[in-house]
């Protein structure tokens, strides 16, 4: 099902585009009319003459077997050189900027890198010139307030010959090189570079190396703010590739010229006592690598990264985690949920969280996969699916105990088996003790300065008889005086937990938001709202409280899941949405169905009444503000008909996948063939979702109809 976002694939090449190609870039197919279907409904109507024959896409944009959009690498200098933006590239684009963060990523508090490889180089979509971080990962990351690097790589005896024919020549060879890294990060939206040479380098061409990063640190840090440059722990001053483990004065030069340097991963606790004198006040800008696979004379990998990452923040340093794939690469598959759970456990005292600043904060705990598609409640669609950029912020996993010496807990669990929007959930499973009233669990950290009104939504359900009380609760901290509800938070410490009031009945503004407030809603799912009146506050943390049923005396164990929470500024619930524009219909290709497919989709005894099946994929633009959406809900309806008999009557539109862009490439979609004197008609609904997360109504979406007749004899 989802299908219309980028798809990484090797040997992606970069061709010239002949100028009958250029002309038809995006080019509609041609229009009919504009159709009103209601007091404020608009729909373009497209007509299409089915054709077999095929105009070929772009090879560098497109899948040729499937026209799937697929993300790219750029093999060769000649070809990073040549670059330049292109709208067919905006497959490619993140959606999301990247969130603030606190402590902000400038602070010399400890960081931790993560350096994704598995399987040989992601088969094969690794380990080339430039690699661009594929779209799925950026969105995903940035919503989590975590930046992401392309990397740049040069390797043996190819990638020494490369690097000379940039480096051994004069500043604007270098320079050029630079300046496309810059224009690649600033057109994706990615937030800058791993440099990578493990190729020797003549006196002339190493020479250059330190101006190199020095401009490219800095040309980088005008056009993306935050930007990174980091230098792997390769080359060394004299040209040749000599891995040291450590910062020391044969690399130095290299770690002075831009934002971070990445140690080899064949480092001893001694290599760290040196560091400390040579990264001085930098500590946090060295990032200490550890190889997840164990390889080599490491302190700790595998189950033992622990031992690698304890020692790395005793000294105060930055930690590069190299491969944390092997947990799905080399153990069972069946158990990867329960093995990344016990991986990031034990590694859960030395990643200290940062704080999310910004509203709306909205999540329904969607690991961006699932075995089913869920929209609020309501299940759209079986099957497994997998879309990186439809993760939503994932929180805090751990086991919380109560303090003293009570048997209570709580822990939570990401879990496929459910959804309520999305493809998982949260699962919290804990015990009551006899001796307590509740047990908590926090989920979020935040650092958000809290405008006067907030509203809060919560849908969760718990699992088997239960009696257990569900309650939201927020903690504040501020510098002078909170007032939480017009009342003054009298309290000596830091923060404060509050416990807000249910809101039972939503203003008629917020109806969209809150429509179900208190009710009981599908699949056994309860949804509560809450009304925070605030001065003067800063949100700190969101946690979810379990008490104990009225008179219950007993070890009170439960299970429970937890569907959506939502953090919204009551002002942004007042403006009014902008409609979707301007959708077109564009790049059509037919394929005729393959024999197996009629078989599957038609039983025997009807297939001479049926029409026969076709497959069409083609291009979706629209207009919209992608600063107002989460991402965009794509549908469509297929009937045929007599021109005569006018459009077809209503039908539920069937889910085609998500967008995170203003376009969608529609791939392979049964239809049936128009018979003769009739039009096919397909129609293409695109749903935007607010930040704020709520369902738009249909009269506000975006619509389009392309009308298709056979072919000409």
């Amino acid at each position: 099902m989802e299908t219309a976002g980028p798809r990484t694939r090797a040997a992606a090449r970069l061709g010239a585009h002949a100028t009958r190609e250029e002309q038809r870039k995006r080019r509609p197919v041609r229009r009919w009319q504009r159709r009103r279907i209601g007091e404020e409904q608009e729909e373009a109507v497209f007509r299409e003459v089915v054709s077999f024959t095929r105009d070929p896409l772009p090879a560098r944009y497109y899948d040729k077997d499937t026209t799937k959009p697929i993300s790219f690498y750029l093999p060769s200098l000649e070809e990073l050189l040549a670059w330049t933006p292109d709208a067919e590239d905006s497959f490619n684009v993140a959606l999301e900027p990247l969130k603030c963060r606190q402590p902000p990523l400038s602070s010399q508090r400890p960081r931790t890198l993560l350096c994704h490889d598995m399987m040989g180089g992601y088969l094969d979509d690794n380990h080339h010139l430039v690699t661009i971080p594929p779209v799925g990962w950026t969105n995903a990351a940035h919503r989590h307030g975590v930046c992401v690097l392309g990397t740049f790589i040069a390797e043996w005896k190819e990638g020494g010959r490369l690097c000379e024919a940039f480096l051994a020549g004069d500043e604007c060879s270098y320079q050029a090189v630079a300046d496309q890294l810059v224009l690649i990060a600033q057109f994706f939206r990615f937030d800058g570079w791993l440099i990578n040479i493990e190729s020797s380098l003549s006196l002339a061409a190493v020479g250059n190396v330190p101006p190199f990063l020095r401009y490219l640190s800095t040309q980088l840090c005008r056009q993306v703010p935050g930007g990174l440059v980091l230098w792997y722990d390769s080359v060394v001053s004299s040209g040749q590739v000599k891995w040291q483990n450590e910062l020391n004065e044969q690399n130095r030069i290299f770690f002075d010229s831009c934002h971070g340097f990445f140690t080899n991963y064949n480092w001893r606790e001694e290599h760290l006592d040196r560091m400390v004198a040579q990264a001085g006040e930098r500590r946090a800008d060295v990032y200490v690598g550890v190889d997840v696979f164990a390889r080599g004379n490491v302190v700790g990998g595998q189950f033992d990264t622990h031992k690698s990452l304890e020692l790395i923040r005793k000294h105060g340093f930055s930690a590069a985690l190299f491969a944390p794939g092997w947990v799905y690469e080399c153990l069972e598959k069946r158990d990867f949920f329960q093995n990344q759970d016990k991986f990031w456990g034990l590694l859960g005292r030395y990643l200290p969280p940062h704080s999310i600043c910004s509203l709306p904060f909205v999540t329904s705990f969607c690991l961006g996969m699932g075995t089913r598609r869920v929209c609020y409640g309501q299940e759209e669609a079986v099957g497994p699916w997998y879309h990186p950029s439809a993760q939503e912020i994932q929180p805090l996993f751990a086991e919380h105990r109560p303090e003293g010496d009570g048997q209570g807990w709580v822990k939570t669990h990401c879990c496929l088996a459910d959804a309520w929007n999305g493809g998982s959930s949260l699962l919290i499973r804990g015990v009551i003790p006899p001796e307590v009233g509740h047990v908590a669990v926090r989920l979020f950290s935040l650092h958000v300065p809290v405008p006067p009104k907030i509203f809060l939504s919560m849908v969760y359900k718990l699992e088997g008889p239960s009696d257990v009380g569900v309650a939201l609760e927020l903690t504040t901290g501020d510098a002078g005086s909170c007032h939480v509800g017009g009342i003054s938070t009298l309290s000596a410490e830091a923060s404060s937990r509050h416990s807000p009031r249910p809101l039972r009945v939503p203003p008629t503004k917020l109806a969209r938001w809150v429509g179900h407030c208190g009710q009981q809603l599908s699949g056994g799912w309860v949804q509560r709202c809450y009304e925070v009146n605030l001065r003067g506050c800063v949100l700190q943390d969101l946690w979810v409280s379990f008490s104990r049923p009225p008179g219950s005396r007993e070890q009170e164990a439960f299970v429970c899941r937890l569907g959506e929470l939502q953090v919204v500024d009551a002002n942004s619930l007042l403006s009014p949405l902008p409609r979707v524009q301007a959708v077109s219909v564009s790049r059509v290709c037919w394929q005729r169905a393959a024999p197996e497919e009629e078989e599957e989709e038609e039983e025997e005894e009807e297939e001479e009444r049926r029409p026969a099946r076709l497959r069409l994929s083609c291009a979706l633009h629209w207009s919209y503000p992608l600063s107002h959406v989460r991402c965009f809900r794509i549908h469509c309806c297929r009937a045929t008909g007599s021109p005569a008999e006018g459009p077809p009557g209503p039908e539920k539109p069937a889910l085609l996948g998500l967008a995170f862009v203003n376009q969608y490439r529609v791939v392979d979609l049964a239809v049936a063939a128009a018979g003769p004197g009739t039009d096919g008609r397909v129609e293409f609904l695109v749903e935007p979702v607010p930040r704020e997360g709520f369902l738009v109504p249909k009269a506000e979406w975006g619509r389009a109809a392309l009308l298709y007749s056979g072919p000409h004899t």
